[in-house]
């Protein structure tokens, strides 16, 4: 969990201080650029904590980022169900819940009484 500060520094003058993913302290300024195309791990972390810490709501986060909400919860839920690790684009079909099947045919399988 973020841990928040209104420190004085000149860094932290504009507002709001989170503690980033990284351990390091994180503002508004310290946000990715609105222009991002490469998401790395890092950049996805300290999206997931602006939101969180109240830096940025979720809203303009999508909106700046060019995100769907449902993207941006997808890294919400990996980051917290798998740390750093579960924000690698090649993790998270790793991590994903497979799919429900839904049996179309009926419960005993026999589609061809399904209609009777």
């Amino acid at each position: 969990m973020p841990t928040y500060s209104n420190k004085t520094d000149a860094s932290a003058s504009k507002g709001l201080v989170v503690i980033g993913p990284d351990g390091c302290l994180l503002t508004r300024d310290d946000l990715p650029p609105p222009d991002t195309k490469r998401w790395v791990i890092r950049r996805k972390a300290e999206v997931v904590a602006g939101v969180r810490a109240g830096l940025i709501s979720l809203n303009e986060a999508c909106e700046r980022y060019s995100l769907s909400i449902d993207e941006f919860l997808l890294w919400q839920r990996q980051f917290d169900s798998h740390g750093l690790e579960g924000l690698k684009v090649t993790r998270i079909a790793d991590y994903r819940q497979p799919a429900r099947q839904v049996d179309l045919a009926g419960k005993d399988g026999d589609t061809a009484n399904a209609a009777e």
